[in-house]
């Protein structure tokens, strides 16, 4: 199933939890649901229009300032249907990362490549920056365990980030020491 059959359900799920207008699912994208899935407006507002046209979400024009019309996006009982049966289903493949520096390091031939110290300081210095960036989102998304309770398996997403940044940064302190 490629990236963008995927889209329908992240759509899907974040108009479960409440009816959005295009730009704040764009805007979901730059937060939680970004650090493991990305997609640009380029491909989520042509979704839209696809949900909307298989009866799976509507929309209601709103009215935002003096005379900006927006459409605010909703689940459709149909929309709910599909996102419960994939929520459903297994989930058998494991996805390839798509990861820049590791396929650049595979090209890497000697532990004396000047080209190597540099690449795994920036390398550090990105990671320990997301890692911090992550925490952060925790301690305000969750600050409680009501909160937690609440969107269970968003905090199961973020603490995973948390620990694979965790071991990127380890991995990488562990390089630069050699």
């Amino acid at each position: 199933m490629g990236q963008r059959n995927r889209l329908q359900y992240i759509i899907l799920g974040l108009l479960n939890q409440r009816p959005q207008t295009g730009y704040d699912l764009a805007k979901a994208f730059e937060n939680e649901i970004g650090e493991f899935w990305q997609a640009q407006h380029s491909q989520i507002y042509p979704m839209l229009k696809r949900l909307e046209t298989a009866g799976e979400i509507t929309h209601e024009d709103t009215i935002a300032g003096e005379k900006l019309a927006k459409k605010q996006y909703s689940l459709t009982p149909a929309g709910h249907e599909k996102l419960v049966a994939w929520v459903s289903e297994p989930s058998p493949e494991l996805a390839a990362t798509k990861d820049e520096f590791i396929l650049k390091l595979y090209f890497i031939k000697s532990a004396d490549d000047p080209r190597l110290q540099p690449m795994l300081q920036e390398q550090a210095v990105l990671h320990r920056t997301q890692l911090a960036h992550l925490k952060q989102r925790r301690q305000t998304v969750f600050p409680d365990q009501t909160a937690i309770d609440q969107a269970y398996g968003h905090y199961l997403i973020l603490d995973h980030a948390i620990g694979r940044e965790q071991y990127y940064v380890d991995w990488l302190n562990q390089l630069l020491e050699r």
